[in-house]
């Protein structure tokens, strides 16, 4: 498993590059938690049900309480190159 991720800024999209992260801190309610945990156990039985037919997937569009939040996307590694 590889985390990656970039700064809030205000540079444009053809600009940020993902760095792979040490650490993540997730600053969640426990209803929030909830709620993650839920849409990554989704996540990974959609993608071993669809196998390399599945690439990724975003938090705010399986959940749209997450719309304002930061991405959350979980990805495939057999589909990243």
């Amino acid at each position: 498993m590889k985390i990656y991720g970039y700064k809030n800024t205000e540079l444009a999209p053809e600009h940020i590059v993902p760095d792979e992260l040490a650490e993540i801190t997730l600053l969640a309610s426990a209803q929030e938690l909830r709620k993650i945990a839920s849409f990554i156990l989704s996540a990974a039985d959609d993608m071993e049900r669809k196998n390399s037919n599945w690439e990724h997937r975003h938090l705010s569009d399986a959940d749209k309480s997450f719309e304002g939040s930061p991405h959350f996307i979980v990805y495939n590694p057999s589909t990243h190159n």
